[in-house]
């Protein structure tokens, strides 16, 4: 690691991004909106920029434009020669979920703080390996859950913890998707990528976790189409407070994104719908007409890097969400699995 600790200096911190699919590129291009960070190499195993540039690639949420990393950007196709780069300081794992575990641990090993994508891994006994290797670490560990961060999101989490409108009575989240149109021979694979359950509907599972605590029970029913895991699911959270939750996550529909959320209170409503666009966010409180609320941050990717960048440089663990956190969420996600399989409600 470069001897230079940006946490005495101020300067920028060293980030190397492995995996340049989509959300490779979607964190290239976070990146480049913090002051704090420094993209210094990249690595993939077959996608690498030519001549500092690298081409574009379709996504869920959006697509991405060809983005100029600079020629002095330094390329690797192999993760240990990336982490024998003393420059790197942060490595920012955006791969298939079978090498979250192996490239985290080695990234860690190396003494790199490191970023990974969700989930964590595919199963609770690979996620905890993480957990605990991370508790051991030089390096600074931290799950990518953008949702935690997303700008509407974050507020209404605030609105919770300060009972601003009573307590929540319902909860009803929603992500729905056509299937994957990139890297669909690794999210097919539904024993290796947990299908949409783990894939896509996790986010709200850990926002569930993230707004109530983690649920005691779980009920789901679901179907399979095109991975052998599950491709949508419908589940319902027991929580503390009492409140009526649940969330839903699909790869089923025939075209487009959308994701979405109506949180009751006591004394307002709380609506967000992505396919509004810049009017997504809804407040209805009692007495007074609906209004657009326009939060404040850029996006979840944005703003979870930050959080990340923030902490490296302040020398302070992360502390939004953790490696138990990411673990938690797998384990729901896992309830949520048997529930499907089962039948029955599954206790946690």
């Amino acid at each position: 690691m470069n001897n230079t600790n940006p946490q005495a200096t101020g300067r920028p911190v060293n980030v190397a991004i492995v995996g340049l699919g989509f959300m490779g590129l979607t964190h290239i291009k976070s990146y480049q909106q913090l002051p704090g960070a420094r993209i210094v190499a990249v690595c993939d195993a077959v996608r690498l920029p030519v001549n500092g540039v690298l081409a574009g690639i379709n996504g869920n949420i959006t697509g991405s434009d060809a983005i100029d990393l600079g020629k002095n950007i330094r390329t690797y196709q192999k993760l240990e020669d990336l982490l024998a780069d003393g420059e790197v300081e942060l490595v920012d794992l955006c791969v298939p979920t079978p090498l979250h575990l192996p490239q985290t641990i080695a990234a860690l090993q190396a003494g790199k703080h490191v970023l990974c994508e969700k989930p964590l891994a595919r199963t609770s006994a690979l996620s905890r390996e993480i957990v605990n290797a991370a508790k051991s670490a030089k390096g600074f560990f931290m799950p990518a859950m953008c949702m935690r961060f997303w700008p509407g999101w974050a507020w209404l989490k605030e609105l919770a913890e300060q009972n601003t409108y009573g307590k929540i009575l319902t909860a009803r989240f929603r992500r729905v998707s056509a299937p994957p149109g990139w890297s669909r021979d690794s999210y097919f694979k539904g024993g290796d990528s947990g299908g949409a359950l783990l894939d896509l509907h996790i986010h709200d599972t850990d926002f569930v976790q993230f707004l109530f605590g983690r649920p005691t029970s779980v009920f789901s029913t679901g179907q399979s189409r095109f991975s052998g895991a599950i491709d949508h699911v419908v589940t319902q959270y027991k929580v503390a407070g009492g409140a009526t939750v649940y969330a839903e996550g699909s790869w089923l529909l025939t075209s487009g994104f959308s994701m979405a959320f109506t949180v009751v209170f006591e004394r307002a409503t709380i609506d967000f719908e992505s396919a509004r666009g810049a009017d997504a966010l809804q407040l209805m409180e009692e007495g007074k007409p609906a209004r657009v609320i326009k939060p404040e941050g850029v996006d979840g990717y944005v703003e979870e890097l930050r959080h990340f960048i923030t902490a490296i440089q302040s020398g302070q663990p992360p502390t939004v969400v953790t490696a138990a956190d990411g673990l938690s969420a797998v384990e729901i996600c896992e309830a949520e699995e048997k529930s499907v399989q089962t039948g029955m409600v599954v206790e946690l």
